[in-house]
């Protein structure tokens, strides 16, 4: 058992230190309150952070989910990327622009509608590489669930037999194949109709 050293006692001509006086009260409670005020920031304000993070989160992917889930088309003309992608050559003019776009794992299918010109036709026709001759009177060429998708109608009340021309404008892949049906009601502006399938 080691014995334990002696304090050695400070020097006799070096003062004490002097003692500290005790905090008012007052003081106290406020460096307290001070403490409790940050301590509360830093957590606060983060978790504060995460849940607002969070909710907008949620709500984003609701606001997908609904777009996304959605049929019909959308009033407007597509983006420039999909347009290429999908290989569809809007003219101009058209007005009654609308588009919708679906994708999964199989198929990709950009659905265009609009109106244009006896020239804006012949355009478009010649961008696909083709001419009027490939119209064929009466053939729907646009299936009955892209019908469905889209909301166009083609046969019914409305429909009139002889207006509808349609044609199926094939590529080899990855180039996309268009479904295409022309509806000349009205003989000065038809309006074209294409479903454009791209397989990923």
């Amino acid at each position: 058992m080691t014995a334990s050293l002696p304090h050695q006692a400070p020097p006799a001509d070096e003062p004490a230190p002097p003692s500290r006086p005790p905090e008012p009260r007052g003081r106290m409670i406020r460096r307290r309150a001070l403490t409790l005020l940050i301590i509360v920031l830093l957590i606060g304000v983060p978790a504060g952070y995460l849940v607002i993070s969070a909710n907008q989160s949620r709500d984003s992917g609701k606001d997908k989910e609904a777009k996304y889930s959605a049929t019909g088309l959308t009033k407007g003309w597509p983006s420039g990327i999909q347009l290429r992608l999908y290989q569809v050559p809007v003219p101009d003019p058209s007005n009654n622009v609308a588009y919708y776009e679906t994708n999964n794992w199989k198929t990709s299918r950009l659905y265009v509608q609009f109106q244009t010109t006896q020239t804006g036709l012949d355009s478009f026709l010649k961008d696909l590489g083709v001419n009027r001759s490939v119209l064929v009177k009466d053939d729907i060429t646009i299936s009955e669930r892209d019908q469905g998708v889209s909301g166009w109608k083609f046969t019914g009340p409305g429909s009139r037999p002889g207006n509808d021309f349609g044609f199926v404008h094939e590529q080899k892949n990855p180039r996309p194949t268009l479904d295409v049906v022309v509806n000349t009601g009205n003989p000065d502006y038809p309006l074209v109709y294409v479903v454009s399938r791209t397989v990923p």
